[in-house]
């Protein structure tokens, strides 16, 4: 189970290197679909929320230190900090929940929401550690306003996923043996 779990999570690791590729070439697009974000939520939808935290963070810093972006500061610590929410939050959130669809999308949303709020909370604290100006409309604007595109791009996307990963047997054997033993 944990060779499983470690191969699904790398994959996952390299799709958060090679999305972004495909909205490089325009980086509002980038900025507004977030492809970094799915296969964290996805990751710790798959693999639970310490695969999932554990692959969010190190993501964005992979990614600036392999290609220079994200730029590490501000905006990849604060990212770092936010996809490792979105994984823990997602694969805890799903685990705890019973299998059925709805639940996806409940796990999906929590997750999106507490994410969110943890990069809101790394960025105001950078924001006074480094004098850098960070405002609430600011956050609202980054965290929910610009992002509505992304938003709606996973709502659509990461449910479909899990659900096929859930009739190929990745996700539901690989949970219920845990719980077992755990």
């Amino acid at each position: 189970m944990r060779t499983k779990k470690l191969c699904i999570a790398g994959i996952c690791l390299t799709l958060c290197m090679l999305l972004p590729f495909l909205t490089g070439q325009i980086p509002q697009i980038g900025n507004a679909l977030s492809p970094m974000h799915i296969p964290v939520l996805l990751c710790g939808m798959l693999c639970g929320g310490t695969y999932g935290a554990l692959i969010g963070f190190i993501a964005p810093i992979l990614r600036f230190m392999l290609f220079g972006m994200p730029p590490i500061f501000p905006i990849g610590i604060a990212m770092a900090f936010e996809l490792a929410a979105y994984g823990m939050a997602s694969g805890v959130i799903y685990r705890a929940l019973p299998k059925k669809a709805i639940n996806i999308y409940i796990s999906l949303i929590s997750a999106m929401l507490v994410g969110r709020v943890v990069w809101g909370i790394a960025r105001f604290i950078m924001a006074l550690a480094f004098g850098i100006e960070f405002s609430f409309q600011m956050f609202l604007s980054g965290a929910f306003i610009t992002a509505i595109p992304g938003i709606i791009c996973h709502i659509l996307i990461i449910p479909i996923l899990v659900m096929a990963c859930q009739k190929a047997g990745a996700v539901l054997k690989a949970n219920e043996q845990e719980i077992k033993v755990g």
